[in-house]
């Protein structure tokens, strides 16, 4: 079988190595698409300090069940359309024990700490298995990146009587749009890119604001009568959207940050005290916002192939990788086609 990886910074190879077989208590998966996200596109550029050497990237997943091995449940049957939750727990820390088991200070992400499912074949423990049936396997692809969006949403506990501002209208952001929308909030995107900010319009956003050519202070006044929103979501990992959202956050509001800055990040932390502000870090998703997402995905009222910038062979894959370092700001998701 073939596998992807990048071994060392700015290169991808293509490789060949066994096909496995599942075990006791493993799903034998035919990989059918992966994503390539912000993570892998980091251990790309050498920036990402978290992978392993020489990873084989990807945890975004679509693929079918080729096999079961003894002691998994019957309702994962072969030919079943499934996506998976990539993250392992030890369930002994206090994240784990406290039943945050997406917060595992022991977690790794598929990809990442651990090879990935950039490959035609992968096996794993039938636990992680998330069965989607209705949705193709191309649009499983899509749900890991929208869930940990959905579970910032969740993190915020956001209602219908919020304000949400976004920052940042990649796969993550787009998950955290629709996720407010869909809990009847009235959502502010921002991005630098207007193609992406016309995309959240349609995805749910009841405004947009371009903070590249507009005042965000002036705008979000005018939309929120001088309040500021009340939740802000920060996916975009930079000193200035996190010191906005901070600054821009209504009084007693709440910051939700999922975004990673390379940099450390000043902020006035007086507005802490003076706004009694609640600041949450939301890291990837729990089980249940995968479901959420599929039964979204499953309403067909998202335009799923304008979040799909490009799907590759694997032996395009270098290709596609160069050309999203050459125009991040163009790119939603490369997906890696594994069915031919």
């Amino acid at each position: 079988m073939r596998l992807v990886r990048i071994p060392s910074p700015g290169a991808i190879t293509v490789e060949e190595a066994p096909k496995p077989e599942a075990l006791e208590g493993q799903v034998l998966l035919k990989i059918n698409y992966v994503g390539f996200c912000g993570s892998d596109l980091n251990t790309f550029l050498g920036r990402n300090l978290m992978a392993k050497e020489a990873v084989i990237p990807g945890h975004e997943i679509g693929a079918t069940i080729e096999d079961t091995g003894a002691g998994v449940p019957e309702f994962l049957k072969p030919g079943m359309v499934v996506t998976v939750n990539p993250y392992t727990n030890c369930g002994h820390c206090a994240a784990c024990r406290s039943g945050h088991t997406n917060a595992c200070e022991f977690n790794e992400t598929l990809g990442v700490q651990r090879d990935g499912a950039m490959r035609d074949y992968m096996v794993l423990p039938w636990e992680k298995i998330i069965p989607a049936q209705g949705l193709s396997p191309r649009d499983c692809a899509l749900v890991e990146p929208m869930s940990v969006g959905f579970h910032a949403v969740s993190r915020a506990q956001v209602t219908d009587s919020d304000t949400v501002l976004v920052f940042g209208c990649g796969m993550i952001g787009v998950g955290a749009i629709v996720r407010a929308s869909l809990r009847g909030a009235t959502v502010i995107a921002v991005d630098l890119d207007d193609e992406k900010l016309a995309l959240a319009l349609r995805l749910g956003a009841a405004h947009t604001i371009n903070s590249g050519r507009e005042n965000l202070h002036e705008r979000l006044m005018e939309l929120t009568s001088g309040m500021g929103p009340t939740v802000v979501v920060e996916a975009v990992g930079s000193i200035p959207t996190y010191q906005a959202a901070i600054n821009e956050v209504a009084f007693s509001g709440r910051v939700v940050c999922i975004g990673y800055s390379k940099n450390d990040v000043t902020l006035t932390t007086s507005l802490f005290v003076k706004k009694e502000l609640h600041i949450f870090g939301s890291r990837n998703a729990m089980p249940g916002d995968f479901e959420a997402v599929i039964r979204y995905l499953l309403r067909g009222t998202c335009p799923k192939d304008e979040l799909v910038s490009a799907s590759v062979t694997p032996e395009n894959a270098l290709e596609a990788m160069q050309q999203w370092v050459a125009a991040p700001g163009k790119t939603f998701r490369i997906l890696v086609n594994f069915n031919q």
